[in-house]
């Protein structure tokens, strides 16, 4: 049994009445449709399909053959590996690109603790030196200066290295004709 609907039937009415937006005011509304029934909406479809196939639109999708099956599906085989494979490597990248990450934030943090660690032998040296700064200034007023004094040490380490050399004798022999070194 066949639910009939009161108004024009379905070969009567446009393509233009069956989309709104198509339609001129005043004709169908969106609101007519929701109204339809599901049999009516189905009948519906099947006018806007026939239409559209007898104004060349669109056609209905033609069965695949055996031979265009299989060779879908190792279109889709293929694509699915080398999606796998785009994945695996973005994985690998991802992952070398972290521990590279890691690996210069530890640097990073190495550094920085050896500047800190450098600051405080610079604190300590400026410390020292201003400990030293009095003495400097009143040798300075005594009439030597610094190079008077690094002379002086100089010269002092020459005249201890000297009786370093005079006092020690000599020990080791000459192997091959017996007498020793001067």
């Amino acid at each position: 049994m066949m639910l009939q609907h009161l108004g024009p039937s379905l070969a009567d009415i446009s393509c233009s009445a069956l989309v709104p937006c198509l339609s001129p005011p005043g004709e169908l509304t969106l609101e007519d449709f929701t109204n339809f029934t599901p049999i009516v909406k189905e009948e519906l479809r099947q006018v806007i399909q026939n239409k559209r196939l007898s104004c060349g639109l669109s056609s209905p999708p033609t069965p695949l053959t055996l031979e265009e099956h299989d060779r879908k599906k190792r279109r889709r085989e293929r694509n699915k590996i080398a999606a796998a494979k785009c994945r695996s490597k973005k994985k690998e990248k991802t992952e070398g690109l972290q521990k590279e990450s890691e690996k210069l934030e530890s640097i990073n943090a190495d550094l920085k603790a050896q500047i800190e660690e450098l600051k405080q032998q610079k604190q300590q040296l400026v410390y020292m030196l201003n400990l030293h700064r009095p003495t400097c200034i009143v040798r300075a007023q005594d009439g030597q200066t610094p190079e008077d004094e690094r002379n002086l040490f100089l010269q002092h380490i020459k005249e201890s290295n000297f009786q370093l050399h005079s006092l020690t004798p000599p020990t080791e022999a000459f192997v091959g004709g017996g007498a020793a070194k001067p």
